[in-house]
């Protein structure tokens, strides 16, 4: 698993946790801090935590947009954090390019989501990529 692979693995699992916790923004970095060895993966993992939670209410907006006969509401915590990590990369990480976010988000909906979660995850964030993404975001 590369370094970034592992980043968006932790990421995950912070935000899903905290589907369930809803703790503070600094609970969440103190748990961070001291789960996570290496410093350039905690300041990643911090960046993307606030950065998802600091942007939520625009990240749901998006992704409820490309959702077809579904409500953010109604899916299974795993595919919405799924799909909130992958909607902020997709729109706040310039550097990281489209394929890339839609293959790490849909390994991650495979280990940790339904058989079908995979697809699911992927048909949305094309279409939020196609959708929303900046114009000096890429495809590869």
């Amino acid at each position: 698993m590369t370094r970034r692979s592992k980043m968006r693995d932790s990421v995950f699992k912070v935000i899903f946790q905290n589907e369930f916790r809803n703790e503070s923004m600094e609970i969440l970095v103190k748990e961070i801090m001291e789960h996570e060895k290496e410093n350039s993966v905690k300041n990643d993992i911090i960046r993307y935590v606030q950065g998802i939670y600091n942007n939520l209410s625009q990240i749901d907006e998006k992704i409820s947009m490309c959702l077809e006969n579904w409500h953010l509401e109604r899916l299974s915590s795993v595919d919405r954090c799924v799909l909130r990590l992958g909607t902020y990369e997709l729109l706040f990480e310039q550097d990281v390019p489209i394929e890339v976010t839609l293959d790490e988000a849909v390994e991650l909906a495979k280990k940790y989501g339904t058989e079908n979660s995979g697809r699911f995850v992927n048909g949305v964030l094309d279409k939020i990529a196609k959708s929303f993404a900046p114009e000096p975001k890429y495809y590869i």
